[in-house]
């Protein structure tokens, strides 16, 4: 397993081996002690799937407030995606700052998105798969976002026009969004 930090602290790309022959692949997407060779000793508790069956699919940017914050381990089954994340840790040096990178069923790779990050992705191809662990459940009272088109941020994503869901159209800039991340 290959594990490049990304330049944000705390947010790496994770690369399984891939054993592959005329058959098909194998590999494993998730070992805790693989990982915590690596120095990700997180325990997830929950994983979700979600399909997107148009590109053009914009989900997020989301995040769950102290004490409820989720790391997320990220994996695209079916697919591709634009994966982004944003630091919203105020105390941080890159705070408001993102990186974005491509999740697809070819490259495998994975996304570990720490707490006190915003993520969100944008589905580049139809009918794409995207699973992912956390560590921390679903909490409603806690769910939070940031608006994906927010100027101050600049995210540079594939497309202008996404598709969102009624939520993700009234999310506040980062300047106005709950944020108890320090």
């Amino acid at each position: 397993m290959l594990v490049t930090p990304l330049s944000l602290s705390g947010a790496l790309l994770v690369e399984p081996k891939v054993f592959g022959d005329t058959r098909g692949f194998f590999m494993e997407s998730y070992n805790s002690e693989l990982f915590a060779q690596h120095g990700i000793d997180t325990v997830f508790i929950q994983d979700n799937h979600a399909l997107s069956v148009e590109a053009g699919v914009l989900r997020g940017l989301h995040y769950q407030l102290n004490p409820k914050a989720q790391t997320k381990l990220v994996r695209v089954t079916s697919g591709a995606i634009y994966d982004v994340i944003v630091d919203i840790r105020k105390n941080s040096i890159t705070y408001g700052k993102w990186v974005g990178v491509i999740l697809s069923e070819h490259n495998k790779r994975q996304l570990l998105v720490p707490q006190g990050f915003a993520h969100g992705y944008c589905t580049l191809v139809p009918n794409t798969e995207v699973q992912y662990k956390v560590d921390a459940l679903y909490a409603p009272d806690y769910d939070r976002g940031i608006c994906w088109g927010d100027p101050q941020l600049g995210i540079d994503w594939p497309v202008s026009f996404p598709i969102l869901s009624d939520k993700d159209q009234h999310h506040p800039t980062l300047i106005d969004a709950d944020n108890n991340f320090e």
